[in-house]
């Protein structure tokens, strides 16, 4: 196969059923992650129905622990909204906020300003780093939760000592306030922490994890006694579920960022991932190694070598590599012709003045021709590989 014949057929675009052939394995990857994603958001929209709501008798409901409380003469009222829930607030009345992280800033500065005043008991399930701060100020999460769910009180807290061990291992807490009882500590952080209110009966419980007041959890270790007693203090209780129909989640100052938007963590998990990465990269550069030649076992034909090397500069888009392997090539071919020795084919000062010479006439410029810049496009390079073959059957012509 000439050099031309080369060159042209690597000039060809691939075809649709090449394209495919390709693409096929990315495509069928991507159809299969997009169909994962949806059953996994279907799946896990089915589990969340009705979690932490009073009315639902799902297993992640909290129906059951309403209905204790209702033997006991206290009232459940279930309100989606920050204005029902901050005109419920009294001294008489426990208000159990379900997720305080879904609340917006601005939200949560007038949720706390309501309760703080009240006089009564409020109640914040796992509330992390993105709200107790502000709806409890002292009060900080830590970033890393509890390894255990089943925890021992170990505080003088009543309601935890009668309880006994129960399932609070959650988000971790630490208070500045000093007279606050850290109650069922997971690393010396407590996981449910009560805050007295210095100028009434009324407190503030951060609770690590939801799990005491879930119908599938209630039986299991003290979790019913823990929360009867936290939620059974007072005769009404009033359970806050954050809605997205609440309109005051739009005020204008309570704009979020993307980052705001974000789950707690997302920094360190985007950490763990980075440094993952970099050891990979590092344990497969080490397993390759060195590369080592070796003779291959199969003899390939000159042809067959030529094509696909000629398609690897195609693809590739590499007319200089392919414009230089040609000419460098040619010269090597020509030096012995014209008497010039091979180590010196490649030096312009040696090589032309005696190709020169076994020239008939002088109207090309060789120097351009065999060390001149690489060609612009693929035609270029075609009528380059044209040129050095006219070259070299001229030198060779008796």
């Amino acid at each position: 196969m000439t050099t031309e014949a080369t060159l042209s057929s690597t000039s060809a675009s691939p075809t649709a059923r090449q394209v495919w052939t390709r693409a096929r394995g990315i495509a069928l990857a991507l159809v299969v992650l997009l169909v994962g994603a949806v059953a996994i958001a279907v799946i896990r929209s089915d589990a969340r129905h009705g979690e932490l709501d009073p009315r639902s008798a799902d297993p992640n409901g909290s129906r059951a622990v309403a209905e204790l409380l209702a033997d006991r003469g206290v009232d459940t009222r279930v309100v989606t909204t920050l204005n029902d829930a901050a005109t419920a607030a009294g001294p008489d009345t426990t208000l159990l906020v379900a997720a305080p992280d879904l609340l917006t800033p601005g939200q949560q500065h007038r949720l706390h300003r309501a309760f703080a005043d009240s006089h009564g008991r409020t109640v914040l399930v796992a509330s992390g780093s993105a709200s107790i701060e502000r709806l409890a100020p002292g009060v900080t999460a830590d970033p890393a939760t509890s390894l255990d769910s089943t925890l021992s009180p170990n505080c003088t807290l009543p309601a935890a000592r009668r309880a006994g061990t129960a399932e609070t291992g959650g988000v971790r807490y630490t208070t500045t306030h000093l007279g606050a009882d850290q109650c069922y500590p997971s690393e010396r952080l407590a996981t449910l922490l009560r805050i007295p209110d210095p100028r009434g009966d009324g407190d503030t419980i951060a609770l690590g994890a939801p799990d005491i007041l879930l119908n599938d959890r209630l039986d299991e270790q003290g979790n019913a006694s823990l929360a009867l007693q936290l939620l059974g203090s007072r005769p009404h209780l009033v359970w806050y579920l954050p809605s997205l129909s609440d309109t005051s989640a739009s005020d204008a100052d309570d704009e979020r960022s993307f980052f705001d938007l974000l789950p707690p963590g997302w920094l360190w998990g985007t950490l763990q991932l980075f440094i993952a990465a970099a050891l990979a990269a590092l344990w497969r550069a080490r397993r390759l190694g060195p590369l080592v030649p070796e003779n291959l076992p199969v003899a390939i034909r000159a042809s067959e070598t030529a094509e696909g090397r000629a398609r690897l500069y195609r693809k590739a888009d590499a007319r200089d590599r392919a414009a230089d392997a040609l000419r460098s090539t040619t010269r090597t071919r020509l030096a012995p012709l014209v008497g010039v020795p091979v180590t010196q084919a490649h030096t312009p000062e040696a090589l032309l003045p005696a190709l020169s010479a076994h020239l008939h006439g002088d109207g090309r410029d060789q120097h351009a021709l065999l060390f001149g810049p690489p060609p612009s496009d693929d035609t270029a390079l075609i009528a380059l590989a044209d040129r050095l073959d006219a070259l070299e059957r001229e030198v060779r012509r008796p």
